[in-house]
């Protein structure tokens, strides 16, 4: 049975770095057996925010539970927003609070691959940090690779998404590796 990969991340706009950082990432983990699901910018911020208190969900918020519920891993991509993570991407990853009572809970035993694109090093820094401690507080296992681009000094996609950047394209290929080698060892 093939690995289950769910990417979530991205803007408002389509096509978003952010977004073609996670796809580059899904479309690696494909060429090595695995099925992907998308959870773009524009589908998250469809989404209604987060709300603990309402046990009702939107058939989007519905299939982004289940999607992580039957998850073999994960990668999140994120714009790095004054130095953290976008409100986008943080009020999806909030709703996997809907996972708290699961027996594997949020994303414990998952390897996540991680990824930032910002208008700078410095908030792609912050940012790649903040969605790894986020990462770590929902026992996830964030990948070795965490992916960083820097949208003033570099151009790593073209027009149709494909990624230009041999440097991108290696760190996506060793991310998505990274991913699908990854076995958690249940503790007795």
């Amino acid at each position: 049975m093939p690995r289950q990969i769910v990417g979530i991340g991205g803007t408002v706009r389509p096509n978003s770095s952010s977004e073609l950082l996670v796809r580059a990432v899904l479309r690696e983990c494909e060429a090595l057996g695995a099925e992907t699901t998308m959870f773009d910018g524009p589908t998250l911020a469809a989404l209604p925010m987060f709300n603990p208190e309402s046990p009702a969900r939107t058939p989007a918020e519905t299939a982004l539970v289940e999607a992580v519920r039957r998850a073999d891993g994960i990668v999140i991509g994120s714009p790095g927003y004054h130095g953290s993570v976008s409100g986008v991407v943080k009020n999806a990853i909030d709703l996997l609070e809907d996972t708290r009572s699961d027996a594997r809970c949020y994303f414990d035993g998952l390897p996540v691959g991680l990824a930032v694109s910002a208008a700078g090093w410095q908030a792609g820094g912050v940012t790649l940090a903040a969605l790894r401690g986020i990462v770590h507080a929902m026992r996830g296992w964030p990948t070795p690779l965490g992916i960083m681009i820097n949208t003033i000094a570099q151009r790593p996609f073209a027009p149709d998404g494909s990624v230009l950047d041999q440097g991108v394209a290696e760190a996506a290929a060793v991310q998505a590796g990274q991913i699908m080698a990854f076995r958690c060892v249940a503790q007795p």
